[in-house]
């Protein structure tokens, strides 16, 4: 595509968004952000030409890469016929898109309450739980993130949620994470005997079993580090449950569709949880979407009783038809079967790179949700800027960030962690082009070891 702006324009794009509209999570003060006039594949375009290769796909959710038409013809289509009925009626892309998801689903998972992204799915999956079980408490881990909404903030342990409600929402119960790289009661996994697991348990009875609602778990880790699950936590967490009579969430909205490899992140560990919450790769960005999946156990529940939940564009028809393309294209691309292939690549290029940046001290990767740690010293692993760094704190790590994207890169970068996860058609050549980018800016972070 030519180029026919110049750079004052690009420029004027810039203070537009910077003069009239809000950032999330950023001071509105000396923002650059990169102003993007169209994106194809694992690439962004700017206004001036500059290429930039995307390593964590947008949020982790543009998994089947950027611009594919097909999705576009869909949504059109869509739009041609209907684009929006309120939920006492039905579309025909409604059904057709809850019934693909029966089919890709875990176990008993078979009815869809669909929503309008990955908060509001966490809301009313919490809201669902409460429904059903008559139950009021939910636990949750700390190291993880589950949407920006209020319940949903609080769900999560995110310490971004600290700043805008000291007492948040109630009933929300943390326990601490099976962080094995830095594990809180000093074990080895190989040796230990899940600490992380039996924590909980002490959990459950200090709340009292018969007032738990859910225990709410990511599928696989994703923004708060990507930390992996011992190989049988998430099963030991299920037996808990069972025993206890308390529903599994897993949420999903990160790690679902193709993004671990497996349709959810959860057929990894061979767990079936209660609930799936999803979002992202359902339409992979290119609409807002979220949908929360259910067994036929909770919902034949309702079949006699109320389901008090609703959202206005629930089930929207023009969302629906941008799904069922998303996850077709999946299956015809072989997207997820590359996930696999390209993961196991940037296993191998990752560890290559280990033995040339002392910076580097841990890499988790499930399929292609990876994440660098990097640290100041590899044997007392204190990292490379502390956890929940003040903006003062992060010196070090905006330095290596500046000089990814200068260097042509766009992708996550939060505390001491560098995300690996290119859309899932990403190619060998392009993941070499991409670590060679991050490599160059690990010279930064090496001359801070000590």
């Amino acid at each position: 595509m030519e180029n026919t702006i110049t750079v004052s324009e690009t420029q004027e794009i810039i203070k537009d968004n910077l003069d009239y509209t809000l950032f999330s999570w950023s001071k509105q003060k000396g923002l650059n952000p990169i102003a993007v006039k169209y994106a194809e594949g694992v690439y962004l375009y700017d206004y001036d030409g500059k290429r930039y290769i995307d390593f964590s796909s947008g949020l982790m959710n543009i998994n089947i890469g950027h611009g594919d038409q097909r999705v576009t013809e869909a949504v059109v289509k869509q739009m041609q016929e209907v684009s929006y009925v309120t939920t006492s009626c039905v579309t025909k892309v409604r059904g057709d898109l809850g019934k693909k998801l029966a089919e890709i689903s875990p176990g008993n998972l078979t009815k869809t309450l669909f929503t309008v992204g990955g908060a509001e799915t966490i809301e009313n999956a919490i809201k669902l739980a409460r429904l059903y079980t008559g139950r009021h408490k939910i636990i949750a881990r700390y190291r993880a993130f589950h949407g920006a909404s209020y319940v949903a903030m609080t769900a999560g342990g995110d310490p971004r949620k600290l700043n805008t409600d000291a007492q948040q929402a109630p009933n929300i119960i943390h326990v601490e994470d099976p962080y094995c790289y830095r594990c809180p009661w000093g074990k080895e996994m190989i040796s230990c005997s899940r600490e992380c697991v039996s924590h909980i348990e002490r959990v459950i009875n200090f709340e009292g079993p018969e007032n738990i609602a859910a225990i709410l778990m990511e599928g696989e880790s994703g923004s708060s580090g990507c930390i992996k699950y011992p190989p049988d936590y998430l099963q030991k967490i299920k037996a808990l449950c069972d025993k206890y009579d308390i529903l599994l969430i897993a949420d999903e909205v990160m790690s679902g569709f193709g993004r671990t490899g497996k349709w959810f992140g959860v057929d990894n560990q061979d767990v079936v949880p209660d609930m799936i919450v999803t979002a992202k790769g359902l339409t992979a960005g290119y609409l807002p979407m979220g949908a929360l999946i259910v067994s036929d156990k909770i919902a034949k529940h309702f079949d006699d009783k109320i389901l008090w939940l609703g959202l206005t564009y629930s089930a929207h028809a023009v969302c629906c038809a941008a799904a069922l393309e998303v996850l077709k294209i999946y299956e015809e691309d072989n997207l997820i079967e590359n996930a696999v292939e390209m993961g196991k690549y940037v296993e191998k290029r990752v560890e290559e790179m280990k033995q040339q940046h002392p910076s580097i001290g841990d890499f988790r990767n499930t399929g292609l949700l990876g994440c660098i740690e990097l640290v100041k010293n590899r044997i007392t692993k204190e990292p490379m800027v502390p956890f929940n760094a003040k903006p003062d704190e992060m010196a070090i790590m905006n330095k290596v960030a500046a000089k990814i994207k200068e260097l042509g890169m766009y992708t996550f970068i939060r505390w001491n962690y560098i995300f690996v996860a290119p859309p899932l058609c990403v190619t060998e050549e392009q993941i070499d082009e991409g670590l060679a980018i991050i490599s160059e800016a690990l010279k930064i972070a090496d001359e801070y070891i000590i």
